[in-house]
């Protein structure tokens, strides 16, 4: 793990930038030295009984900005460890950064995605302090419960999410600029989480 640099400020991350974002699928651009990272990294939060080091690991892009692991994660391929982590610490990013608009499109979409609604677990209502509190529960669970649980979990959470996006095009303040791109690639984004999650089932997750 890098060396705390407290003279770096945290990247702000809203949902737009996080949506804007997506991970390449060329493994020809995928270093030794992202995988290395994610393996020791996941290695150390599942390791490890301490809750400070999880809990640390949780906040590591509180502290180092995002753009650090978007340098060496984004563009490793989607069913991938570094692609998989890249996608659930900017989805958590991108919670955290808007948690007020988050909650209002997981509102208008929990009835319509019924099943990722329960998936995900936000609590009820989903408000802002709601929001932060389950990004920061399921990354949490990918150090110290079922790996895969936790990516499905967030793929869940960015179902509702863009789902709720959809039917509220028309709300002032929640409209989605660009979002018949945007939208498809947050449940992109979904369905690359959910395929990580089965290949770390099959223990094919590298």
């Amino acid at each position: 793990m890098p060396e705390r640099r407290t003279h770096h400020s945290p990247v702000k991350f809203s949902p737009q930038m996080f949506e804007a974002q997506e991970g390449g699928t060329d493994p020809a651009r995928v270093s030794e030295a992202a995988h290395l990272a994610a393996q020791a990294l996941v290695s150390r939060g599942r390791g490890s009984q301490d809750p400070a080091v999880r809990e640390r690991l949780v906040r590591l892009t509180d502290e180092q900005g995002l753009e650090g692991i978007t340098e060496m994660w984004s563009e490793a391929p989607e069913v991938s460890l570094p692609g998989a982590l890249w996608r659930l610490y900017a989805l958590r990013a991108s919670a955290r950064t808007d948690p007020d608009r988050m909650s209002r499109w997981f509102t208008a979409g929990r009835y319509t995605a019924q099943v990722p609604n329960v998936v995900a677990g936000v609590a009820d209502p989903p408000g802002a302090q709601e929001i932060c509190d389950v990004a920061d529960t399921i990354l949490s669970g990918a150090f110290e419960g079922e790996f895969d649980v936790a990516l499905e979990r967030f793929a869940a959470f960015a179902r509702v999410v863009a789902a709720g996006q959809e039917h509220t095009l028309d709300v002032p303040g929640l409209s989605v600029r660009d979002p018949w791109e945007r939208i498809p690639r947050l449940l992109r984004t979904a369905e690359a989480l959910e395929a990580a999650a089965q290949a770390w089932r099959a223990g094919s997750l590298e």
